[in-house]
């Protein structure tokens, strides 16, 4: 069922949500927590909505998409209830902001909260630079952003390095979680040598290959090469050097790679590029710290970043 409710206030709004709950149940029993979304005023605020749906089949909740319009229109709120069907396991509250009103959204957000639950904000773009400076980060437990979706994915990662707290998140990091398994099996086999040095190749401005050489940076404490791949999608390959040869995952199509490695036969393994869905859903069973991605973020600056002109390994992936 969807209710618009047009022209309205926030008190009218909660309202209208207590009226739901006395005629139909209390739609609030049950939820885990509070997501809110902010976005601008356009498409992305039903594909937002969709993750959202889709993540609630795990994680109930109620959604609050505060959506920002035009800053130079008229002064109005315009907003729309979603529950039952049109709502997944969560109930959807879409806030269209407009005019001042557009950079008051933690004050609209704040009575519609859900008592004593956590609360996570996600930024599907366009995040603020210091997410918990932010007046609705501040109320947040947890805090998603998605480097990928910026105008300049890596220097919004490098941003993010900056600006990080604890309780802070970005997908870009949450899409490595295959890629990470991946690499960790393999070094659970024989034969068991350390790794001297690594190459993690991939898209120029794909902030999920920067994440993924930082982190074999961190925990392998080993020389790793970022080379830029000139098409990708995304993270195409990862070589971990050891005496008696490579393991090498080659993935140039981002839905299938290839392991390679000394003394096993090829295989194939799934490294299909993660849906948005899927990411959210997996961030909202973690609301603590991340200390791996803390540490992941504060290794960027020991990886050797190399294009892909200068780099012979880069060149025989794309051939």
């Amino acid at each position: 069922m969807i209710i618009d409710l047009p022209s309205t206030t926030t008190s009218q709004v909660n309202k209208k949500l207590v009226e739901l709950r006395e005629s139909g149940g209390a739609v609030a029993l049950g939820r885990v927590l509070t997501l809110v979304i902010v976005t601008g005023d356009g498409s992305e605020v039903e594909k937002s909505i969709q993750a959202a749906n889709a993540a609630s089949r795990e994680h109930p909740c109620r959604v609050i998409v505060v959506a920002r319009g035009l800053k130079e229109a008229a002064p109005r709120l315009d907003a729309q209830i979603r529950i039952g069907g049109d709502a997944g396991a969560s109930e959807v509250i879409v806030l269209r902001m407009y005019g001042p009103l557009a950079d008051e959204g933690a004050s609209s957000v704040v009575p519609m909260l859900l008592p004593d639950a956590p609360v996570v904000a996600w930024w599907p773009s366009n995040a603020p630079a210091v997410p918990v400076e932010d007046p609705i980060g501040a109320l947040a437990h947890r805090r998603i952003t998605d480097a990928a979706a910026e105008q300049d994915p890596i220097a919004a990662l490098e941003q993010r390095a900056r600006s990080y707290v604890d309780g802070d998140t970005d997908l870009a990091w949450t899409r490595l979680t295959s890629w990470r398994a991946v690499l960790a099996s393999a070094l659970d086999l024989p034969p068991y040598e350390p790794v001297t040095s690594a190459t993690v190749t991939g898209e120029a401005d794909s902030p999920s290959t920067d994440l993924l050489a930082a982190w074999l940076a961190v925990y392998l404490k080993v020389p790793v090469r970022r080379v830029d791949h000139p098409r990708g999608p995304g993270i195409v390959s990862a070589v971990l050097e050891r005496p008696s040869g490579p393991i090498e995952i080659v993935r140039p199509d981002g839905k299938s790679g290839r392991l390679t490695q000394p003394g096993q036969p090829d295989r194939r393994v799934s490294l299909q590029r993660r849906q948005l869905d899927d990411c959210l859903t997996e961030e909202l069973r973690r609301l603590s710290s991340d200390e791996v991605y803390e540490a992941t973020l504060r290794g960027l600056s020991e990886v050797e970043r190399v294009s892909a002109e200068n780099d012979q390994e880069a060149e025989a992936v794309s051939s």
